[in-house]
């Protein structure tokens, strides 16, 4: 059901592109980018292409998880410590993460860290608000319990808080995987050459609209198969 939709516009659009309605130079015809995603496929350039971009988008992912459930799950225990953290969060979170492309562009030059970098400081601020509020919200009877056995800070956390805030916080993941996706493929079409952002730029300029729309399509359909593979998860509830 949920394919009717996209499959309607597709035909639409096919019908509208013969009919002379769209025009060819910017509005390819499905028939004809399908066609280019699928020699851009079997010739192997797409499939090192995605390598790159997902690569650079799990790795700023990864980061991101670590740093933002680590500080949030700490800022959710203790609520002095988040009050006194909240200045400099809200100081840091509206920074565009595309405005600190020049800096990771100095940092790291033309790699996949410059991109997993900018990606990494946008995917961090979900994921940390998500974390620190499921946190909160775990019973607090359960925090009490790890104290009264002397259990240390670490193992209340890894043992007890998160477990039990582990529903809300891949939530939060699931937004920060989407965000790490358009984050990273910005910063190949904005200055980093390699990846699908880069792959486009170059077929745009090349004046290949079919392989532009291909591209960004496989873009759509890598990153709807990585969500629907986070829901897919196993959690312990």
């Amino acid at each position: 059901m949920g394919a009717a939709f996209p499959l309607a516009v597709l035909a639409l659009w096919e019908l509208l592109s013969r009919g002379g309605v769209l025009a060819e130079d910017g509005f390819s015809r499905p028939s004809r980018f399908f066609v280019a995603g699928a020699k851009a496929l079997a010739d192997g350039t797409l499939l090192a292409q995605t390598a790159q971009t997902f690569g650079a988008a799990a790795q700023a992912l990864v980061i991101a998880t670590v740093a933002g459930v680590t500080v949030g799950a700490i800022l959710g225990l203790f609520r002095p410590l988040e009050r006194a953290a909240q200045l400099t969060i809200d100081a840091l979170r509206p920074i565009p993460s595309v405005a600190l492309i020049p800096l990771s562009l100095l940092i790291f030059g033309f790699s996949r860290e410059m991109s997993a970098a900018v990606a990494a400081f946008a995917c961090f601020w979900p994921i940390l608000i998500v974390t620190t509020a499921a946190v909160r919200g775990v019973d607090p009877r359960l925090i009490e319990v790890g104290r009264l056995l002397a259990f240390p800070l670490p193992k209340i956390v890894l043992k007890l808080a998160l477990p039990a805030a582990l529903p809300g916080i891949l939530v939060g993941i699931r937004v920060a995987a989407g965000i790490a996706i358009v984050v990273t493929v910005t910063t190949e079409i904005v200055t980093n050459p390699r990846g699908l952002g880069y792959a486009m730029t170059m077929a745009a300029e090349s004046l290949q609209p079919d392989l532009v729309w291909a591209t960004l399509l496989w873009v759509g359909v890598v990153g709807w198969a990585a969500n629907w593979a986070l829901e897919k998860l196993p959690i312990r509830r």
